[in-house]
């Protein structure tokens, strides 16, 4: 459409286009924060409410301390070698929260200014989630299954060492990512409930089971999001829909690793054993976008321009092809040593 248009003129045009593009992000941003006190009442708990870390474990002050830990730790006693990776690998992702509220405070249109705003929902997201890697953490700590220095070692490199999820500041991206992963979350925390339950250990099996049920009221949330965009911004919520899952999806521990490792060195190895023990699949990946399709109802969405209808279909036949492909990835246990276990 510029051919035969002068350089400056054509980079001119172009810049405009673009300029028009980011405000009309930081409007639909701007309209949709009017409301965020009634979207933080719908989907978060009041902080005195709400279940806290304590609530799930053993009580310091009681005379029963050590009985309690005892009791802890002998239903931890028969958890397989992979379940206990998957687990800590689960902590390591939870307790990584600093880099993710400092990636979203970073989003177009997510600001402290008013109160009112973006800023506010990412603060109380943060507080909620918080918990799930304090609670998962102290329990790990009194089950003696974990060497726990080592898994704090991941910790601080997955926190200093940050990630690249292909989102850039978009908030559209943002929020296509945080609607997928908070579902891929509660479907791990689901299963390794549902696990703990079978080795045993029940009160491992409630303690994931309550994250498992924040996440998905999370899920909630940020789908609830991305439908609001589509109502305002067609298009373009289509074609940031279609840019994530071109660039697929990848999970926020992609950089794990364990000391002396490079990064992202163990994510893999820890892929692995969630595959292996059906915690997280490729199969879960396909019915995630599959969820999404529907839920957001991407193959009825009117007024989209030519680059809309062509990301739509695009993305109404990404499942299939997936599909086509899943499981077929699904490996035998590897002679890989997570440091993190105590045998």
């Amino acid at each position: 459409m510029w051919i035969g248009l002068p350089h400056r003129l054509a980079s001119i045009i172009l810049k405009n286009m673009m300029t028009k593009i980011k405000h009309t992000r930081l409007e639909v941003m701007s309209f949709l924060a009017k409301n965020i006190d009634s979207i933080i009442d719908e989907y978060l708990k009041k902080i005195d409410a709400n279940w806290q870390p304590t609530d799930f474990l053993p009580d310091s002050s009681s005379e029963n301390f050590t009985t309690q830990i005892k009791e802890l730790q002998e239903q931890c006693r028969e958890l397989p070698y992979d379940y206990l990776a998957v687990l800590v690998g689960d902590v390591i992702t939870e307790e990584a929260l600093p880099t993710y509220e400092s990636w979203l405070m970073q989003v177009e249109g997510i600001t402290n200014e008013p109160p009112q705003g973006w800023g506010k929902w990412v603060r109380m997201w943060t507080a909620e989630e918080n918990r799930h890697g304090d609670l998962l953490n102290k329990y790990l700590y009194l089950s003696g299954r974990v060497n726990m220095r080592q898994m704090e070692i991941s910790t601080q490199y997955l926190i200093a060492d940050g990630f690249e999820i292909g989102t850039a500041n978009d908030p559209y991206k943002n929020f296509v990512y945080t609607s997928f992963q908070e579902l891929a979350t509660n479907i791990s925390h689901r299963r390794t409930a549902s696990l703990a339950k079978k080795h045993g250990s029940l009160q491992l099996s409630k303690i994931c089971g309550v994250i498992a049920s924040d996440e998905a009221r999370h899920a909630k949330a940020y789908k609830s999001f991305v439908a609001s965009i589509f109502e305002l911004d067609a298009t373009e919520m289509m074609l940031a829909f279609e840019d994530m899952m071109r660039k697929k999806i990848v999970m926020p521990a992609h950089f794990l690793r364990q000391a002396g490792e490079s990064i992202g060195t163990t994510f893999s190895h820890f892929s692995d054993a969630a595959q292996r023990l059906g915690v997280y699949t490729s199969w879960d990946y396909t019915n995630i976008l599959d969820s999404l399709l529907i839920e957001w109802n991407v193959g009825n969405i009117t007024g989209l321009d030519s680059r809309g209808e062509k990301a739509r279909d695009y993305l109404m036949a990404l499942p299939e092809r997936f599909r086509k492909v899943a499981g077929r990835s699904i490996k035998a246990p590897l002679e890989y040593e997570f440091n993190w276990i105590n045998r």
